[in-house]
């Protein structure tokens, strides 16, 4: 799987966008965005923090896992 640690914010910021699981109460928040390498994911409460990049086909991957494998939350 390619996923790297990005530490570097860049003069052009990509957009974030919050997870649609979050909530404005102050959990668990996930942020991605379109990178042009990949895609960006981050913990929203550490925007200036480092952040995972992954391809294209390893979002996809880390996707699939993360639905196959999260507690039911329904």
């Amino acid at each position: 799987m390619d996923v790297a640690i990005n530490t570097n914010n860049t003069a052009s910021e990509p957009t974030w966008f919050k997870s649609s699981y979050s909530n404005d109460s102050g959990g668990n928040c996930v942020e991605i965005a379109d990178l042009s390498d990949g895609i960006g994911v981050r913990d929203s409460k550490t925007p200036s923090g480092p952040a995972l990049r992954f391809t294209p086909n390893a979002f996809a991957h880390f996707l699939t896992t993360t639905k196959q494998t999260a507690p039911d939350q329904h």
